[in-house]
Protein backbone atom coordinates (compact mmCIF):
# COMPACT_ATOMS: atom_id res chain seq x y z
CA UNK A 1 0.00 0.00 0.00
CA UNK A 2 1.68 3.56 -1.29
CA UNK A 3 1.31 6.61 0.37
CA UNK A 4 2.75 9.93 -0.05
CA UNK A 5 5.48 11.30 2.48
CA UNK A 6 5.94 15.18 3.09
CA UNK A 7 8.93 15.39 4.54
CA UNK A 8 9.77 18.15 6.98
CA UNK A 9 12.95 20.31 5.58
CA UNK A 10 15.24 19.66 8.27
CA UNK A 11 14.80 15.84 7.21
CA UNK A 12 15.68 16.32 3.11
CA UNK A 13 19.38 15.80 3.18
CA UNK A 14 18.68 12.26 4.06
CA UNK A 15 16.05 12.07 0.54
CA UNK A 16 18.44 14.17 -1.29
CA UNK A 17 16.38 17.31 -1.30
CA UNK A 18 12.96 15.84 -1.78
CA UNK A 19 10.27 17.22 -0.12
CA UNK A 20 8.00 14.21 -1.18
CA UNK A 21 8.55 10.34 -1.34
CA UNK A 22 6.57 7.32 -1.74
CA UNK A 23 6.64 4.59 0.82
CA UNK A 24 4.90 1.28 1.19
CA UNK A 25 3.22 0.15 4.62
CA UNK A 26 -0.02 -1.02 6.79
CA UNK A 27 0.94 1.27 9.46
CA UNK A 28 3.04 4.44 10.71
CA UNK A 29 6.02 1.59 11.84
CA UNK A 30 6.04 -0.45 8.56
CA UNK A 31 5.87 3.25 6.58
CA UNK A 32 8.73 4.35 8.22
CA UNK A 33 10.92 1.17 7.85
CA UNK A 34 10.37 1.53 3.89
CA UNK A 35 11.45 5.34 4.41
CA UNK A 36 14.43 3.76 6.09
CA UNK A 37 15.64 1.12 3.45
CA UNK A 38 15.33 3.95 0.68
CA UNK A 39 16.87 6.75 2.78
CA UNK A 40 19.29 5.03 5.42
CA UNK A 41 19.24 6.71 8.89
CA UNK A 42 15.78 8.96 8.35
CA UNK A 43 13.82 6.81 10.72
CA UNK A 44 16.48 7.22 13.72
CA UNK A 45 15.76 11.02 13.80
CA UNK A 46 12.40 10.16 14.12
CA UNK A 47 12.08 7.12 16.33
CA UNK A 48 14.41 6.54 19.66
CA UNK A 49 15.77 3.19 20.32
CA UNK A 50 12.27 2.45 22.72
CA UNK A 51 10.56 2.84 19.68
CA UNK A 52 8.85 6.00 20.29
CA UNK A 53 8.71 9.32 18.56
CA UNK A 54 10.59 11.86 19.68
CA UNK A 55 9.36 14.80 21.46
CA UNK A 56 10.48 17.28 18.75
CA UNK A 57 8.59 14.99 16.12
CA UNK A 58 5.05 15.36 14.79
CA UNK A 59 3.59 12.77 12.44
CA UNK A 60 0.56 12.92 10.64
CA UNK A 61 -1.69 10.79 8.15
CA UNK A 62 -3.71 13.30 7.15
CA UNK A 63 -5.03 15.61 9.11
CA UNK A 64 -4.91 13.30 11.60
CA UNK A 65 -2.11 13.39 14.65
CA UNK A 66 -0.63 9.82 14.87
CA UNK A 67 -0.10 8.65 18.62
CA UNK A 68 0.98 5.12 18.48
CA UNK A 69 3.35 3.46 15.36
CA UNK A 70 0.20 0.89 14.92
CA UNK A 71 -1.75 3.28 13.43
CA UNK A 72 -3.11 2.43 10.21
CA UNK A 73 -1.80 3.47 6.68
CA UNK A 74 -4.35 3.35 3.51
CA UNK A 75 -3.21 3.63 0.18
CA UNK A 76 -3.48 7.65 -1.05
CA UNK A 77 -2.85 8.89 2.57
CA UNK A 78 -0.35 11.24 3.21
CA UNK A 79 2.21 10.93 5.99
CA UNK A 80 3.60 14.58 7.19
CA UNK A 81 6.89 14.12 9.08
CA UNK A 82 7.06 17.81 10.94
CA UNK A 83 9.97 18.79 13.18
CA UNK A 84 9.82 21.66 16.53
CA UNK A 85 11.84 24.92 15.59
CA UNK A 86 13.53 26.31 18.21
CA UNK A 87 15.80 29.04 19.08
CA UNK A 88 17.41 31.36 21.97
Amino acid sequence: MACTVRVASPLRSYTAGAASVDAVGHDIAAVLADLDTNYRGIRFRMIDEHDRIRPHIRLYVNHDAVTSLQQAVHPGDTLHLICALSGG
